[in-house]
């Protein structure tokens, strides 16, 4: 990673942009940043790490102390930074909140944080992202370090680095979890302690399995033992309930399951005595049951013939009548055809009757002659009435042409009508358009004011909206903070808790020695041999359950702590914001005035409206008058064809006129003659038809009479009445015939069962078969063997029942072993992982990770170290139990050549606790860096530390860093040393102006 430029604005001690070009230090490799105290150097490093992660190492309260104090308040703060990781070069830029006037109406609103990274593509810059939230998550894929590895390995901060080299164990292990991402080590450490308790309780389950199934055994063993059925004639054997050995236990229950096998094999040889008993008394019954039916049979056989054998006369009689039906059949149809023939002749002789009386009353009111021949008087008025129609066609066309000359007439009138009152309308159309541009002219100077006032009004409703939710939010954040108070309480009062147990425990601890003092033996603690006050017992001794159970309601009661002030925090911000938003402003006085601006914007919608309106009106009245000059033209031509139609109508009227007065001749219409003259042709023509149609009818009723006769003749019967009775209806003879077919069948049926019975049943007992015995046996030696299977059933089901028992158990067994097994191997694992024995160093897996880590961070140290320290110290990692409880296994010393003795750290003087602990830094980044994917680290700081070295100690640690440069590495160094100005030529000056702000001056010019 290397950095390119750096521009502050409003940040730190800086009021004016600032800008740094580390580019131009990279022919020197290495360049100073030199200033009194308080200038602002080590702002320039907030600045880098403010750009790239939003936060600054030195201030603990967040970025709202990072706008400088000399801005005034419109003054911006921005922090720009460009660099490169890898092939790609990027730029992000970030601002933190701050106050800022607000830009409509008075007072202040906050400026929210604000962040950008943009990507240089082509030479041209491409944005990535834009909100702080993204830009976040993406430099963290860029980068490839968090922030606080950053700042041990790029950003040696000011009292930083030599932290590491003198913190105790414990915070050593805090930092080294967060730079190596080592708590996943806990996470493994914790996991086995939870499989180890779950194999515990696995094998205590698989053994209460193992007891709970002899027991189950037993009780079954037992029951049989008491049922007197099962214990007749053998001995209950041993009483295993009472029995306290598991493999006692065991070898009784398979005793059990042995017996009751035996008794099995005894109750199958009796069920299947039972079954053959009751086969054969099932067999003998059946045979009794099959001669009483068929004794029964034979009696119903014989009652039934002798029944068909007496309905014998009654079936001669209806086979009798059946056959005299049949013949007379052949005679239905011509009996039929005559009969209809008769009525026919006779309803045809009645109409044609009917049809001569209508045309002689027809007849004598037109004066025509009723003898006359029918069929000429047809034929001749046919003619006549061809005529007539055609006249019937003028009268019609008449009526027509009357309407339409009627309606031509009319059509003149409202024409001459419509351009009267036309001429009259275009009169009056001057003057109103003169009116519409006398009222238009002030209409739109009032609606010229609708924009701005409707601007005025949705600002006013924004800042109402605003000033609404920050009155809401203000109870919000009131009851936010006052639930943050009281949880902060409630967490504070669950920490003393916990310390007060603590501090019960270690009192208890003090009177559990002392319990087992004796006076002339040694204490374990001190070695005193001499006890003049022991400690008393506690009066309630501390468990680990109670110390844990209030350390987890002090770290619930901390989460909620936590969650309360986020809760708070966020309330504080989002009123400042809606306050911010309303401008300063109180709800009600935004509403009084939003009311005014309502009401103007009212009376500029409605100017806007009728100036609209009247608009609309003056073009609709000039097109209007436009188009009505040019109507009258269009009305002037159609009043002239109106007129000449009329005229054309009136001559054609008069012409059909004269035609249809000359054919209605003395009739009321020529349509009134036609219907006179159609009904003489039809009632001649209906009474011409119906004297034929009668004609036809007697000729025909005459022939099938005749035929009828002759067959009547043929036939068996006397005359047509006696055939007619013989006939049947087709339901009523198939009736008949079946009743016959019938009794012929049930009769020839029942003589050969009959037969078939009595020759079944010769030489059979003639008294009736006794099956009320039979049943009775039957059902003897059913109960019998129900009773058999029964027994046997049951006695399977225990057999079945011991033996899966007996498995269950031998399985539950091998269980156990396999299981406890597992469980001592996973147990003795995660009591080595925790740091408990079998693991003589006391030291979790978490610790012996990091302790590999720190001592791939020392050897890497040593490099640096033994050359600026001319090879007198070396820094050694140290795993030896720390003392009271304290981490081990993270300890670091110093060995100096010169005694050859380990010393601590603490004992190094100024200068060399310098020297170390930037040898250790060094070290540090260079692991940090590798185990972050091998990123390049060409840009490096260190902040201060050097004034501490003397001349010569200066010297190695400036050649160090000189050897850093090495790769084409830039190293910037903060200090205000006067000798390292001296061999430091390139350099970034920082000084404070007499105004007050600071400012940057660059001593180095930029490399092409």
């Amino acid at each position: 990673m290397r950095l390119h430029r750096l521009e502050l604005t409003g940040f730190g001690p800086f009021r004016e942009r600032q800008s740094v070009d580390f580019d131009a230090f990279d022919r020197d490799g290495i360049f100073l940043i030199a200033g009194r105290t308080g200038a602002g150097k080590s702002s320039i490093l907030d600045g880098v790490c403010f750009a790239l992660y939003g936060s600054v190492p030195r201030y603990e309260s967040g970025d709202k102390r990072l706008r400088s104090d000399h801005c005034e308040p419109d003054d911006p703060t921005e922090v720009r930074l460009e660099f490169t990781v890898g092939e790609r070069r990027w730029r992000v830029t970030r601002a933190p909140e701050y106050q800022r006037p607000s830009r409509r109406g008075g007072g202040l609103t906050a400026e929210p944080t604000r962040a950008e990274l943009e990507e240089l593509v082509d030479g041209t810059w491409i944005g990535r992202a834009a909100r702080p939230r993204d830009v976040g998550l993406l430099l963290d894929e860029v980068l490839g370090l968090s922030a606080q590895q950053f700042q041990q390995v790029i950003l040696l901060a000011q009292n930083r680095f030599s932290r590491f080299l003198l913190a105790p164990g414990a915070e050593r292990q805090s930092l080294l979890r967060a730079l190596f991402g080592s708590r996943r080590y806990e996470e493994y450490a914790r996991e086995l302690g939870e499989r180890s308790k779950a194999a515990q309780r696995e094998v205590d389950a698989l053994a209460e399995r193992a007891r709970t199934l002899l027991a189950q055994a037993e009780r079954l063993i037992a029951a049989q033992a008491d049922d007197p059925e099962h214990t007749e004639g053998a001995d209950a054997g041993p009483d295993v309930a009472a029995t306290p050995d598991l493999g006692a236990r065991r070898d009784a229950v398979e005793l059990g399951r042995q017996r009751a096998a035996y008794r099995l094999d005894t109750l199958t040889h009796e069920r299947t005595a039972a079954d053959a008993a009751r086969s054969a008394a099932e067999a003998a019954h059946a045979e009794l049951v099959a001669l009483s039916k068929a004794q029964a049979e034979l009696a119903r056989a014989r009652e039934r013939l002798a029944t068909l054998e007496a309905d014998g006369s009654r079936i001669a009689s209806d086979r009798d009548r059946l056959d005299r039906a049949r013949s007379a059949e052949s005679l239905r149809a011509p009996l039929e055809a005559a009969e209809r023939a008769e009525r026919t002749a006779a309803a045809t002789a009645a109409a044609a009757a009917e049809a001569d009386t209508a045309w002689l009353r027809i007849a004598e009111r037109v004066g025509e002659d009723a003898a006359a021949d029918l069929e000429a008087v047809v034929e001749r008025v046919t003619g006549e009435l061809a005529v007539w129609t055609a006249a019937l066609a003028h009268e019609t066309a008449l009526a027509d042409e009357q309407a339409q000359l009627a309606a031509a007439e009319a059509e003149t009138s409202r024409l001459e009508g419509d351009v009267a009152a036309l001429d009259a309308q275009r009169a009056q159309v001057p003057a109103e358009l003169a009116r519409l541009e006398s009222e238009l002219e002030p209409l739109r100077e009032r609606a010229a004011r609708r924009d701005p006032a409707r601007t005025r009004h949705d600002e006013l409703v924004q800042r109402l909206a605003a000033a609404e939710e920050a009155e809401r939010l203000a109870v919000v954040r009131r009851d936010s903070e006052a639930a943050h108070r009281d949880q902060a309480a409630a967490a504070a009062a669950a920490a003393a808790r916990v310390a007060a147990l603590l501090q019960s425990r270690l009192d208890g601890y003090a009177g559990e020695l002392a319990a087992v003092l004796v006076d002339g033996e040694p204490c374990a603690v001190c070695g005193a041999t001499s006890h003049p006050a022991p400690a008393g017992p506690a009066d309630e001794p501390v468990t680990d359950e109670m110390v844990a159970e209030a350390e987890r309601e002090r770290d619930a009661a901390l989460a909620r702590e936590r969650t309360a002030s986020e809760a708070a925090r966020t309330a504080r911000e989002r009123h400042g914001d809606a306050a911010a938003r309303a401008g300063g402003e109180g709800a009600q006085t935004l509403r009084d005035a939003l009311r005014g601006a309502a009401d103007e914007l009212a009376g500029a919608e409605r100017a806007v409206q009728r100036r609209d309106e009247v608009m609309t009106q003056h073009a609709q009245l000039a097109a209007l008058d436009a188009e009505a000059e040019a109507s009258r033209a269009a009305l002037a031509d159609l009043l002239a064809a109106a007129r000449t139609r009329a005229a054309a109508l009136a001559a054609t009227v008069e012409a059909t006129r004269r035609a249809v007065d000359d054919a209605r001749g003395d009739h009321v219409s020529v349509a009134d003659r036609v219907a006179a003259a159609k009904r003489v042709r039809d009632a001649a023509r209906r009474a011409h038809d119906a004297r034929a149609e009668a004609a036809r009818a007697a000729a025909s009723a005459a022939e099938s009479l005749a035929d009828a006769d002759d067959r009547i003749g043929a036939s068996a019967f006397a005359d047509a009445e006696e055939a007619r009775r013989a006939l049947l209806e087709p339901r009523e003879a198939e009736a008949l015939a079946e009743r016959i077919a019938t009794h012929d069948a049930q009769l020839a049926a029942t003589r050969a069962r009959l037969l078939d019975l009595e020759l079944e049943l010769a030489g059979a007992p003639e008294g009736p078969a006794d099956t009320v015995g039979s049943k009775a046996a039957l059902d003897a030696a059913d109960a019998a063997r129900t009773a058999a299977l029964r027994a046997e059933r049951d006695a399977h089901a225990l057999v079945e029942a011991l033996r899966d028992l007996a498995l269950q158990i031998d399985d539950s067994y091998a269980g156990i072993a396999a299981k406890a097994a597992d469980a001592e191997a996973v147990t003795r694992l995660a009591d080595t992982v925790a740091g408990r024995a079998p693991n003589t160093m006391k030291m979790d897996l978490e610790t012996f990770v990091l302790a590999a880590e720190l001592e791939e961070i020392v050897t890497a140290a040593n490099v640096r170290l033994a050359d600026m320290s001319s090879g007198r110290y070396r820094l050694q990692h140290t795993d030896a139990r720390a003392a009271r409880g304290a981490a081990s296994g993270l300890g670091l010393e110093v060995m100096d050549a010169y005694t050859g003795q380990a010393r601590p750290a603490q004992s190094l003087s100024g200068g060399e606790t310098f020297l170390a602990s930037l040898a250790l830094a060094l070290g540090l980044a260079e692991v940090v860096t590798a185990r972050a994917g091998g990123i390049r680290l060409d840009t490096l700081f260190v902040d201060e530390g050097f004034g501490s070295l003397d001349e010569e100690t200066l010297d190695l640690a400036m050649r160090t860093l000189d050897e850093l440069r090495q790769g084409g590495r830039t190293v910037g160094v903060i200090s205000h040393v006067a000798a390292m100005k001296e061999q430091l030529p390139a350099q970034l000056a920082v000084e404070a102006t007499p105004e007050g702000p600071s400012v940057i001056t660059q001593d180095a010019v930029a490399s092409v």
